[in-house]
């Protein structure tokens, strides 16, 4: 809705429906770090001015940082050349911990991302699973196997005469929490039980 695809996700209208991912995590993300991360004050966000969501992201965040009494540095990147000087920048400022908004961009170069908040020995939050199977430390999103199977009931359903408009955008139910052990030992950190009981997928045990 925030892109102006839909009227509303219960009756989109036009032509656009389906399974729409859920960009309002950042909080929960938040509320993780500060969880995993002891006297976490500063979080670092990676984002990109090129990706129409983010700036909304940043809104959201900010809003759930000062709750969490977590101060946010925001650290602009336009393309992958960008990378490293703004983890030069990033690191002079000390962050105690780094959330990867979710961008095509930031996926493809997601090894890079891992291997410098390494260097920098920053703990990362991405949205990715598979970044945490790179090395990052911890992701959280929606459940990401759903989607073809409800999509696939959407074509099924536009092909015996529904209209696209009428059928309601679903949004995910199922979300994964992801921690990789290994990376949090190079870390010096241990992650809390309470963080390890509810996560979906656990690396490095």
């Amino acid at each position: 809705m925030e892109l102006g695809l839909v009227q509303s996700l219960s009756r989109p209208g036009g032509n656009v429906t389906g399974v729409a991912g859920i960009g309002h995590l950042h909080p929960k993300r938040l509320e993780l770090l500060k969880e995993t991360v002891p006297r976490l004050a500063r979080v670092a966000i990676l984002w990109t001015p090129a990706n129409p969501g983010h700036q909304g992201s940043l809104t959201e965040a900010e809003a759930a940082a000062r709750t969490l009494e977590i101060q946010l540095q925001p650290v602009e990147v336009r393309d992958a050349a960008g990378l490293e000087g703004a983890f030069s920048a990033m690191t002079k400022e000390r962050p105690g911990a780094l959330l990867v908004f979710g961008d095509a961009m930031f996926f493809r170069e997601r090894t890079r991302i891992v291997a410098l908040a390494a260097k920098g020995r920053l703990p990362t939050m991405f949205i990715w699973t598979q970044a945490v199977e790179d090395g990052g430390l911890m992701s959280y999103g929606e459940d990401r196997s759903e989607g073809p199977r409800r999509a696939a009931m959407y074509v099924d359903r536009i092909l015996k005469g529904a209209r696209a408009g009428d059928l309601p955008v679903e949004r995910p139910a199922k979300f994964d929490l992801a921690v990789n052990l290994k990376t949090a030992k190079a870390l010096r950190l241990t992650i809390p039980e309470s963080i390890l009981a509810r996560a979906t997928k656990v690396i490095g045990q």
